[in-house]
């Protein structure tokens, strides 16, 4: 009997940091600061780029998709992880951990795809400059950008049906600041064999495509770079393939280095610190390393603070 209700569990306590009890205030006041950072710099990016014509590039559209993904999967995680910490309910319903799994991993998927198309708008830019706007035009940006979002969209729906048909009869505590996968199937007594061999398939699948491209375009790119005899131009054309390529090694990086190993070898106090650098730190660096170091953005931030 106690088996049986404790497998029909309807709800769950998320963890959190709620280990580092000395730290709690810090931490609440760490995350909402980040939080709004993340907020703030993702949408002065947007509306900066809505409101200057002369960003309206296929560089900037894809640059804009990139910032909204960063606002929303960051928004799946950090307001429930500021209400548990403010109000001190850690409790989550088991449908509302369903839907955190979907949209965590959704968003992330669209933001994994979306550095790699950005990869390629890069190489059309530094390897066929005279023809960019022709290649990248308008009609293409957009069934890329739509092409993205649908993928990523059915991508994590296996998961989370095999995940509601999941028993939780070891534990109803979950050792993470939100609905993670792996510290779901950590404490569940179902067989995570299938979802594990699914995770696998698929990171590996689109792992296959994204890094391909990533990798073909960067070497494209930096067989041009080398080929440019002015130090002016390859200066230029490095800037602009640098910021992509800073923000791609910290969130694949951090990404795979958390997720793609057996769940048998997980430290969860690591898994949570380690997730806090996809979750947290590309969000943030990215208004920083995409545009504000970028003159052209400057610029046209410049304008809009003058016209204000």
């Amino acid at each position: 009997m106690k088996e049986e209700n404790q497998s029909s569990i309807k709800d769950f306590l998320i963890v959190g940091f709620l280990d580092l009890p000395q730290l709690q205030v810090p931490l609440w006041a760490a995350f909402s600061v980040i939080y709004l950072s993340i907020l703030v710099g993702n949408l002065v990016i947007m509306a900066t780029i809505h409101s200057k014509s002369q960003l309206h590039t296929p560089m900037y559209f894809f640059l804009t998709n990139l910032s909204f993904t960063d606002i929303c999967y960051t928004s799946v995680i950090f307001p429930q992880m500021l209400a548990h910490y403010f109000m001190g309910n850690t409790h989550v319903s088991f449908t509302a951990c369903l839907m955190q799994v979907y949209f965590f991993m959704f968003f992330v998927f669209v933001e994994y795809i979306l550095l790699s198309v950005m990869a390629f708008d890069r190489y059309v830019a530094v390897c066929n400059p005279l023809r960019y706007l022709v290649i990248m035009n308008k009609s293409v940006c957009f069934r890329l950008a739509v092409g993205t979002w649908a993928v990523s969209s059915l991508v994590p729906l296996p998961h989370t049906v095999l995940l509601s048909h999941f028993s939780f009869c070891k534990s109803h505590t979950i050792n993470h600041f939100f609905c993670d996968l792996s510290a779901l199937m950590k404490i569940s007594c179902s067989n995570t064999h299938t979802i594990e061999t699914l995770t696998y398939i698929i990171a590996a699948v689109v792992a296959f495509f994204c890094f391909n491209l990533i990798i073909i375009s960067y070497v494209k790119i930096a067989s041009s770079i080398f080929k440019i005899k002015s130090k002016g131009g390859k200066h230029k054309a490095f800037s602009t393939c640098a910021s992509h390529l800073t923000v791609v090694v910290i969130f694949f990086g951090s990404l795979l280095g958390t997720y793609v190993r057996p769940t048998s070898t997980y430290s969860m106090r690591d898994t949570k610190i380690s997730s806090l650098s996809y979750i947290a730190l590309t969000p943030l660096c990215n208004p920083i390393i995409y545009s504000l170091k970028n003159t052209e953005f400057k610029n046209a931030l410049r304008k809009k603070k003058n016209t204000l």
